[in-house]
């Protein structure tokens, strides 16, 4: 299919060549298009490859915004970056349309490995390897599924399968107000944690994690020293078996000084800095287990145990995880309320803006906002506003 320099930058209506390109030729559909490092996503037509044996062709219904994207979209991510334009986005529910796995309508969960030949999750469809997918359980919610995809994930396998957290221990989330952090303070109690306590730097967020677990918090202040923190840390914790750290820097070098001789600590980010100082004679007096976890470098099949206690969770109401949802079009929106740390999951709803339900939700667990769209952004230079681009024939990145 050839790009069309006429077509409108924004939404595809009636029935459009989304329903019906031929199986054999590439499909336009509407996305997300990151023209180069650092830039921010507008919306507009792209060329997706024909389905081929091994993939699945997707209709997205709710793709969650994570700061994975961010960091690569701003071209500042350690293992990737895309000079070239490409479709953003890192995962998604959605609803097979064509497969040789999967019958029509089946709802699956997917992973996108973005990149300028494979466009991500931000599109109304998208096409996904056989094996970076897993059917949905029966019951539980779409959107709350896509949403405690990644942030689950970097939650209950750091704690649970990196950390093998052991009940009645005493476990320490730094950066506990974000959407991991969240989950992750959940994830802690509902393991059999003895305590729990969340540290961050919003007070007020702060504050409601004792209602999702936590049994003390503390917040973080601006310019406090390693040693001040670390005394904090203690008063409200004690001795700390575990930590998930989401932060790294000055956080994390204050809980290594309150950790329990044989702690597991492992590293989900480090918005904090990149740096942290670890003390010879503390990470071996206390024979500590220093770990990375990285969702982006592990297999879809090794999340499955991690993606079916999420979910079981959630269809018995025993997680909570606020969303955030925008319409398609809001994307741009999206993008800058997950830049400023929301303290819930942003979800964009590429199908028609609306929460999809395959069962009633209990909406007092969810804040679902409806922002305004911005206007269009210009086209880039070299590029007439509405031209489509052709994915699955750029080289990928090395």
């Amino acid at each position: 299919m050839q790009p069309q320099d006429d077509m409108p930058e924004y939404g595809v209506t009636g029935s459009g060549p989304e329903d019906h390109a031929p199986a054999d030729v590439g499909r336009e559909v509407m996305a997300a298009i990151v023209d180069a490092p650092g830039a921010a996503p507008r919306l507009g037509p792209v060329v997706l490859p024909p389905r081929t044996p091994g993939t699945t062709l997707v209709a997205v219904v709710a793709a969650p915004l994570n700061p994975l994207d961010l960091v690569i979209a701003s071209g500042t991510f350690h293992s990737a970056r895309h000079e070239a334009p490409y479709v953003p986005g890192s995962e998604c529910v959605g609803l097979v349309l064509d497969s040789d796995r999967y019958p029509p309508g089946t709802w699956v969960y997917a992973e996108c490995h973005a990149s300028p030949a494979t466009p991500g999750s931000f599109a109304r469809q998208v096409l996904v390897a056989d094996d970076d997918l897993l059917p949905l359980p029966e019951g539980v919610d779409p959107v709350s599924a896509a949403a405690v995809g990644n942030s689950g994930t970097a939650a209950f396998m750091p704690l649970v399968e990196d950390a093998g957290l052991r009940s009645g221990e005493t476990v320490l989330v730094l950066g506990a107000t974000g959407a991991v952090g969240q989950l992750a303070v959940q994830v802690a109690h509902r393991r059999g944690a003895g305590r729990v306590v969340g540290v961050a730097r919003d007070r007020e967020a702060l504050e409601c994690l004792l209602g999702l677990g936590a049994d003390a918090v503390v917040e973080l202040r601006a310019g406090e020293d390693v040693e001040s923190l670390a005394v904090r840390m203690h008063a409200a914790a004690g001795p700390v078996d575990v930590v998930l750290d989401a932060v790294y820097g000055t956080p994390l070098e204050s809980a290594l000084r309150v950790c329990a001789p044989r702690a597991r600590v492992v590293n989900v980010g480090n918005p904090a800095g990149p740096t942290a100082r670890v003390p010879a004679g503390l990470l071996r007096g206390r024979q500590l287990t220093l770990s990375g976890f990285a969702g982006l470098h592990t297999p879809l099949r090794n999340k499955r145990a991690a993606l079916t206690w999420l979910w079981t969770a959630l269809t018995r109401d025993e997680l909570r995880v606020e969303v955030r949802t925008f319409p398609f079009e809001d994307l741009p929106s999206a993008w800058r309320a997950q830049a400023v740390s929301p303290h819930a999951k942003c979800v964009v709803l590429p199908a028609d803006g609306h929460h999809p339900h395959r069962t009633p939700t209990r909406p007092e667990h969810r804040s679902v906002t409806h922002t305004p769209a911005p206007p269009p952004d210009s086209a880039p230079p070299g590029r007439p506003a509405g031209a489509a681009y052709t994915f699955g024939t750029q080289e990928p990145d090395a």
